[in-house]
């Protein structure tokens, strides 16, 4: 097994990546198996820069605030602002600490300081307002989306968004997260916000040709963004004041849902482009998390993630690469079993970084009765080894050691 496994395994790299696929795809997922490892968006950084140099890639999408990632993207195409600023504002969930997001950021905005603004890369955040401790209000996404209405339409639907919106603190509750009396999402300002929003989507499609016309693309496809994100974000505070035992599930369709329009409104006009997230939400399984403590009793969650639903809808257009661990003791990993695939990996990859065809070790593994790895690390998932015919490839870290 361990020669076939070297004989399906090479170099971890943009000329590997385009050898390995049978087309190039308008959005090439690549996931991390656990958040907060400097290492691995290190790695990331390394080949973006060769996909971006070498095979014509346009833009990266990360999991972060989508609005939030307007702020990057302003100062990586045009320079608005500084890097401090734009790393303090332009992220989401802590990831603004990044050492290698600064990198990224700042190698982005020097590739494209001496370039025509047709021939520049972009930075997409393509994640909702949605931080650890619940979803954030709605009042950027609606007044964006209202303020570009407004400044090119005579006649706009009456909304008092002012006065249905409130102050933002009754929709940034941080108790609303596990208690859902405390959430606004179903009282009878959110239900109205919900159709104003609505009513203002659907004007922003009816009138885009004149729109268009008037602004430009890229302005009508900023204010698209307000609108979903306006229209996610009220379904998302909906699902937070449910009280039933589904509660947790449906939040975690909805942020994958907000995730896939996201990324298919990117394909078309930015692709092809980098995206680059959590395994669990790139996949094309349906994804599975079963939680430990969680009030109530541990849960099994279950949804499609925003990879599946890409998917479905784009075909070969997506494409997928899992990444898997060997060993990080600092992150509290131990060298992985022989039975798991992560251990039969670990013993026939004397290297420390490969790629690895995944049709091929599938078929390599098939008859191995290989278990699913567990680890005292929480916030590793594992690779189960029954899905790997569904990846594109997988990128196979053999020894991790801290970053710096």
């Amino acid at each position: 097994m361990a020669s076939e496994i070297l004989a399906a395994a090479r170099p971890f790299d943009s000329a590997s990546i385009t050898g390995l696929l049978p087309a190039p795809p308008r959005l090439l997922g690549l996931g991390e198996p656990l958040h907060g490892e400097e290492a691995l968006p290190a790695q990331r950084n390394e080949v973006f820069r060769q996909l971006v140099e070498h095979e014509g890639y346009r833009s990266i999408a990360i999991e972060s605030d989508c609005l939030a990632g307007l702020i990057v993207d302003d100062y990586v195409r045009e320079g608005v602002g500084t890097l401090d600023d734009v790393m303090r504002r332009g992220f989401s969930h802590g990831l603004g600490g990044s050492a290698a997001n600064r990198e990224l950021v700042a190698w982005m905005r020097a590739y494209n300081r001496d370039r025509p603004a047709s021939d520049r890369i972009r930075f997409f955040g393509f994640d909702g307002p949605l931080e650890m401790a619940g979803p954030g209000s709605p009042r950027q996404a609606l007044a964006g989306l209202h303020g570009y209405l407004a400044a090119h339409l005579d006649v706009l639907p009456f909304a008092d968004l002012d006065g249905l919106l409130g102050a933002d603190s009754r929709w940034t509750d941080p108790a609303a997260t596990m208690a859902p009396a405390r959430s606004v999402g179903r009282s009878g300002d959110a239900v109205a916000l919900r159709l104003v929003a609505d009513d203002l989507v659907a004007l922003l499609m009816a009138e885009s040709p004149r729109l268009i016309a008037a602004t430009s693309r890229e302005a009508w496809w900023r204010a698209s963004l307000y609108g979903r994100t306006a229209t996610g974000l009220l379904r998302y505070h909906a699902g937070m004041a449910d009280p039933s035992p589904s509660r947790v599930a449906r939040l975690m369709r909805l942020r994958d849902a907000m995730m896939a329009e996201n990324l298919l409104a990117i394909a078309p006009l930015y692709g092809p482009a980098l995206v680059y997230a959590h395994n669990r939400h790139l996949q094309r399984d349906r994804s599975a998390w079963r939680t430990a403590g969680w009030p109530g009793g541990d849960l099994l969650l279950e949804w499609w993630s925003a990879g599946a639903i890409v998917a479905a809808h784009v075909g070969a257009e997506y494409a997928f690469i899992a990444t898997a661990l060997g060993a990080a003791p600092h992150l509290g990993i131990a060298a992985p079993p022989p039975d798991t695939l992560e251990g039969v990996l670990y013993a026939a990859l004397p290297e420390n970084r490969h790629l690895i065809d995944s049709q091929r070790l599938s078929t390599v593994i098939a008859d191995a009765g290989l278990a699913l790895r567990t680890s005292a690390n929480h916030g590793y998932f594992a690779l189960d080894p029954a899905q790997v015919g569904e990846t594109d490839g997988i990128v196979f870290i053999r020894d991790v050691t801290p970053a710096g």
